[in-house]
């Protein structure tokens, strides 16, 4: 066999350069084709498969968005203040403190200490959910047969775990987590009802607010009724643009937004960032 000795194996491997998959990181992420801003200012373009995951750390003031590009993406996102892993996304306090259980443009993610990690600035999927959670090995190995990161089932909470270790975090750290792109409603008598998607080319752009890392994993919402695990690419574009400031109109949108910013810049003040 070509790969039997170190050379093969060798001339095989950097026989793939240049080789592209469906789904992959694109490096240097200016090359990216059509780019949402100059490409100049791109900072990360990936393409992530169903059934994988992701993970990047973000300066304040950049953009990021999400794509479902066939319909069937599901991001569960867990997100961290940069160097300070103790303070992360509060997906409780999110809906609590803005009296709202939907996310949509807007929707501040609130850290546990009152300040935002990120501002969801532009939604033109509306199917997204902050009352489920991702998937466990346990409940897919019960559906599927198997929940581990190497079957062609993996859990969400699995692959989230592998994003967290490469980011010196570990399973104790990882919070509830939000997902975007496949809906849950609450109906009137309590019970969750599952609203899918709002079909293949949705997008939901989130702000970051200060330097933050973030976890992705695409996979099958846990409400989904589907028998088969389905769940399409979703392509992962990052940018970057202009930091809040007490000018932008949702500084002051709401009195729970305006000091949730306020707590923000406090921070960012004393840290010599802002």
């Amino acid at each position: 066999m070509a790969t039997a000795t170190p050379d093969g194996a060798r001339a095989h491997a950097r026989a793939q350069e240049g080789t592209k998959a469906e789904a992959m990181p694109v490096i240097p992420a200016r090359t990216w084709p059509n780019p949402p801003a100059e490409a100049a200012h791109l900072t990360w373009a990936e393409t992530v498969a169903g059934g994988n995951y992701t993970h990047r750390t973000l300066s304040r003031g950049t953009a990021l968005r999400l794509t479902d590009v066939q319909g069937d993406a599901c991001a569960h996102i867990a997100l961290y203040a940069d160097t300070r892993p103790w303070e992360r996304l509060n997906v409780a306090d999110t809906v609590k403190v803005q009296w709202n259980a939907y996310l949509t443009q807007g929707t501040l993610l609130l850290s546990d200490q009152g300040r935002a990690l990120a501002t969801i600035t532009e939604d033109t999927s509306g199917h997204h959910d902050a009352l489920c959670g991702t998937s466990t090995l346990a409940r897919n190995s019960t559906r599927y047969g198997d929940g581990t990161p190497q079957s062609p089932t993996p859990a969400g909470r699995e692959l989230l775990k592998l994003a967290a270790a490469k980011n010196g975090l570990t399973p104790r750290d990882l919070p509830p987590t939000l997902s975007f792109f496949q809906g849950v409603r609450v109906t009137p008598d309590g019970t969750l009802e599952f609203t899918g998607s709002a079909g293949p080319g949705t997008s939901v752009t989130l702000r970051t607010e200060q330097d933050v890392t973030i976890l992705i994993a695409n996979v099958p919402h846990p409400s989904d009724p589907r028998e088969d695990y389905t769940c399409t690419p979703l392509e992962v574009l990052a940018w970057r643009a202009t930091p809040t400031t007490d000018q932008d109109p949702l500084w002051t949108s709401t009195p729970e937004a305006h000091r949730a910013y306020l707590n923000t810049a406090e921070l960012l003040t004393a840290r010599g960032r802002a």
